[in-house]
C-alpha cells in the first residue's frame, strides 16, 4: 500500500536527509526509538531471510567506549543513542547488502521524528572490541553503527556531482 501523500513531497523527504554528526543533549524518547525500529524491521532482505539484528546503545559510557574504538565510530561519542547491525556472519554479500538497506531505513525513520543520524563501520579489530563489549557470539558480524539524536545545528545540505556525470542510458560512457 502507497502512502496517500504527494509524490514530490515523499521524494524531497528523501532528499532532504543528511548526515548529522552533532547532536543536542536531549534523549529521544522510547515511542521514537519504537518507530525508528518498527521502519528498520520493515526493510527489504535477501529472500526475506531478515538477517539483520541491532542493538540499540542508549547508555554514555558504552556510546564513548564505542565511539573509541577502530573504524569511522567517533561520531558516537554524542549521540543520543548508537544503533549496531549484526549480521549472522554466513554470507558477507549479501549481509552487507542487507545491512545497507537497513541503515537507511534507520536513518530515514529516525529523519521523519526530526532525528539526525549518521552511518559508521568498525575496523576489523574494532569489531572484534565491539563484540566484546556487547556480548556477541564468536560468529557474528558487528560491522555497522549508526549515531542518532537531534541535531546541535540544522544539517547542511551538501553539493552533488551532475546527473549527467553519474547516469549512463544504455551503455556506461567514459
Amino acid at each position: 500500500m502507497a502512502v496517500e501523500a504527494p509524490p514530490r513531497q515523499l521524494t524531497d523527504f528523501l532528499r532532504s536527509l543528511r548526515a548529522v554528526r552533532d547532536f543536542q543533549r536531549k534523549p529521544v524518547s522510547d515511542d521514537v526509538v519504537q518507530d525508528i525500529l518498527e521502519v528498520a524491521r520493515w526493510s527489504g532482505s535477501a529472500s526475506n531471510r531478515q538477517f539483520v539484528e541491532i542493538i540499540v546503545i542508549r547508555k554514555r559510557e558504552t556510546l564513548q567506549a564505542l565511539a573509541g574504538l577502530g573504524g569511522y565510530v567517533g561520531h558516537l561519542r554524542g549521540a543520543a543513542l548508537g544503533m549496531l547491525l549484526v549480521a549472522p556472519g554466513e554470507w558477507p554479500e549479501g549481509e552487507t547488502f542487507d545491512e545497507g538497506r537497513a541503515a537507511e531505513r534507520i536513518m530515514l525513520g529516525a529523519w521523519a521524528h526530526g532525528v539526525g543520524s549518521s552511518i559508521g563501520w568498525f575496523s576489523p579489530e574494532g569489531r572484534k572490541e565491539a563484540k566484546r563489549l556487547l556480548g556477541v557470539p564468536a560468529k557474528p558480524v558487528v560491522r555497522t553503527a549508526i549515531s542518532l539524536g537531534y541535531p546541535a545545528s540544522p544539517p547542511r545540505r551538501g553539493s552533488r556531482k551532475p546527473i549527467t556525470e553519474l547516469v549512463h542510458e544504455e551503455r556506461y560512457r567514459a
